[in-house]
């Protein structure tokens, strides 16, 4: 008899059949509540800022504004924060023309009219100037110098020519920056590849602490911050989320202290501790829109690394909708020969773009044997990686369990990244927080 199962997956998920004979613990998403009133409670943030000034009056005085978005492969809840926030900036006498909201795309593609429909709101959509950040074409963008460690910062021209600096996000656990939102909606999400291919190398990617929950002697974060300092980034507006998408909590004001208390309050009501690591893990990459690209999947691997013992192994269910990810991607998987060896073959070579999030999952393939089911990325496509490939999950979950002792700990993770959990014997410190 086998037990089944539901995991995100596109956008109307996937079932997967279990064998009997396994320990299986069900790991879900925890967060806090949703808020009864997120209206009041974003106006409240607004005017009652952590760290500075409301809104209203910082923007006092001031002729334009840049805004700094999400693109459509993240959840922000953009349609819902933005109009109270360009209300205040109206109140305050910025126009409408006064005022450009860039999609912060990084290194992804642009956003297509019907996609800024649905990461703004057709209203804002068709009243608005909206604007896709194009991280390749330089001249669109503006040196603002170097940082202590050497980036070079070049930082969209539209963002740095503004009156006022703003960004809109939301707060999750992220596979290299600890946490996302905040400063990540300036770099990458509004920087030229040249910076972003740097603080994407490997002498970042393969520091210990440059991982999912992690924030204390995060070396990644804190360049970030210097980055975003250098923007002048004014204000924040970061959400939380709950496993439904529901706003939990909302932080506003000064971009340093406001995403900490974000921080802060993820680490409370979200991280879920296991006493042990288990033998093997289940995870998806949280369905659409995350699972759109085998590039953004890999995040499922990455954050379920985290609480399965060295040597276990990890299945990813994703769709992959859109294929492989870029070019660029896509070529340095098809060329893919292992683990270590494109980990030494980047080593010391000039950064491409893309690359790091293979370079992640290969520091992941080392110490765990990983299984795909990715049916919109075709085997061939997969280089190496064909081998633990899949075009039939059924078959996919056998190669994951095979080996295993009968009563096996099975963890199963339907909503991948978005699930914040630790191993007790993991002993990784995440945000502060020991696991």
């Amino acid at each position: 008899m086998q037990m089944k199962t539901q995991f995100a997956f596109g956008k109307t998920g996937i079932e997967i059949s279990l064998p009997d004979g396994f320990e299986y613990q069900f790991i879900k998403s925890r967060t806090a509540p949703a808020l009864a009133d997120a209206q009041s409670a974003i106006a409240a943030a607004l005017d009652n800022p952590i760290g500075c000034k409301p809104l209203s009056a910082m923007a006092a005085g001031k002729k334009s504004a840049a805004i700094s978005v999400c693109d459509i492969t993240r959840p922000a809840p953009n349609s819902v924060t933005l109009p109270p926030l360009l209300a205040r900036l109206h109140q305050a006498g910025i126009p409408v023309e006064g005022i450009t909201i860039l999609i912060a795309t990084g290194l992804h593609r642009p956003a297509t009219a019907q996609e800024i429909e649905r990461i703004v709101g057709p209203k804002i959509a068709s009243t608005y100037r909206i604007v896709n950040h194009d991280a390749r074409a330089l001249a669109q963008h503006r040196s603002l110098g170097s940082t202590r460690r050497g980036t070079p910062v070049y930082i969209d021209e539209r963002f740095v020519a503004a009156d006022l600096h703003i960004t809109l996000g939301f707060i999750e656990q992220h596979l290299m920056l600890g946490f996302s939102g905040g400063r990540k909606l300036i770099a990458p999400g509004i920087a030229a590849q040249e910076t972003i291919k740097v603080i994407h190398s490997p002498s970042f990617m393969r520091e210990p602490l440059a991982i999912e929950g992690s924030i204390a002697n995060n070396p990644l974060h804190a360049e970030l911050l210097e980055i975003a300092a250098m923007a002048r980034h004014d204000f924040l507006l970061d959400v939380t989320l709950t496993q439904s998408r529901k706003i939990s909590a909302v932080f506003a004001g000064d971009p340093v202290a406001a995403h900490a208390a974000g921080v802060e309050f993820i680490n409370a009501t979200s991280l879920e501790q296991l006493p042990q690591p288990v033998d093997a893990v289940i995870t998806s990459a949280a369905g659409y829109p995350l699972d759109l690209t085998f590039y953004q999947s890999t995040k499922g691997i990455t954050a379920a690394q985290h609480i399965v013992r060295p040597g276990g192994g990890i299945l990813l269910v994703a769709e992959c909708a859109e294929g492989i990810g870029s070019p660029e991607f896509a070529a340095k998987l098809q060329n893919f020969s292992g683990y270590q060896s494109f980990l030494d073959e980047i080593r010391e070579t000039p950064v491409v773009i893309d690359q790091w999030q293979l370079e992640k999952l290969a520091l992941a393939g080392l110490k765990h044997k990983l299984v795909f089911y990715t049916p919109g990325a075709s085997l061939s496509q997969l280089g190496s990686l064909c081998t633990q490939a899949f075009d039939n999950l059924n078959n996919a979950v056998a190669c994951l369990l095979s080996g295993l002792p009968p009563g096996a700990r099975v963890a199963l993770v339907p909503e991948g990244p978005y699930t914040f959990a630790r191993a007790e014997l993991n002993a990784v410190t995440a945000g502060g927080v020991t696991a």
